[in-house]
């Protein structure tokens, strides 16, 4: 049986995503969570970057704009002074890859995709900034849609649901149908596990996945070295890779179409492995 094929537009030309695929996380920026993905210059996010494509990363997204929980709020110049250095090198030196930006301004995600980046990665779906959506459609490139209960600096002071599935499931509707009438052609949409959620709402997410997936769009997923991981088995985040490896697998038994990750190698195993289930 063959798997199903889709097409994104991508700028000027068409592609045709292989999924299940990995996201390679690059972040430049002085204290995201785990030590490992920061880059402090270009020069070390390049040797991040090689690594990374050798390994099998499909797309490296780029930040530089720390959102862990807690996380205080940067301003625009200083994000631009991060990401753009990195995302133009990397364009350079790998004029193949294809480059994710992660942020929630609509002037970053402007400036980075001129800069080389295909891929706008937003925490805010749209709603942080108003100019992001009709800003994407402009640029015509893939655009990611998470959820977020609150902000960075606020989204783990008591996190509260009803029903977790449920809510975040109508809520990337309303994003995906807001970002489809603003002209956006390709939406992937993120439950966004860790943002705004307790360890138990990540995992009612993680089992109901498909309740996302019958959106009709594809699903990043990214757990990656999460508290959800080290609350269960007592780790830190350094060594939750094995944790990490458990619940991408699931969360590609799940549904998921793409993993966003520190770790690209154990990733690729995890989709080679999985697909080799199904089709």
């Amino acid at each position: 049986m063959d798997c199903p094929k889709i097409t994104w537009r991508l700028k000027d030309r068409l592609v045709q995503p292989r999924f299940p695929m990995v996201m390679g996380i690059i972040n430049a920026t002085p204290d995201s969570f785990f030590a490992e993905s920061r880059a402090n210059t270009v020069d070390e996010a390049l040797r991040i970057a090689e690594r990374m494509l050798g390994e099998g990363a499909a797309i490296l997204d780029v930040g530089g704009q720390s959102s862990r929980p807690g996380s205080a709020e940067g301003n625009e110049a200083e994000e631009l002074k991060r990401v753009l250095p990195v995302i133009t090198a990397i364009h350079q030196r790998f004029p193949d890859a294809w480059i994710s930006v992660d942020t929630w301004r609509s002037a970053v995600a402007r400036q980075a995709v001129a800069a080389g980046a295909g891929m706008v990665n937003d925490i805010g779906a749209g709603l942080r900034d108003e100019a992001m959506l009709t800003t994407v459609a402009q640029l015509g490139v893939p655009y990611i849609a998470m959820h977020m209960q609150g902000t960075p600096a606020t989204m783990q002071n008591d996190p509260h649901y009803a029903d977790v599935a449920a809510e975040v499931t109508l809520f990337l509707s309303g994003r995906l149908l807001a970002a489809r009438q603003a002209g956006i052609a390709d939406v992937i949409l993120d439950p966004g596990i860790g943002f705004g959620k307790t360890t138990a709402h990540n995992y009612a997410l993680l089992r109901e996945l498909q309740r996302i997936q019958a959106l009709g769009a594809p699903v990043l997923v990214g757990l990656s070295r999460k508290r959800m991981i080290n609350e269960i088995l007592g780790t830190r985040s350094d060594d939750a890779l094995n944790g990490t490896t458990v619940l991408n697998t699931i969360a590609l038994l799940n549904g998921a179409s793409i993993l966003r990750v520190h770790d690209v190698k154990e990733a690729v195993q995890c989709v080679k492995l999985a697909e080799a289930t199904r089709c």
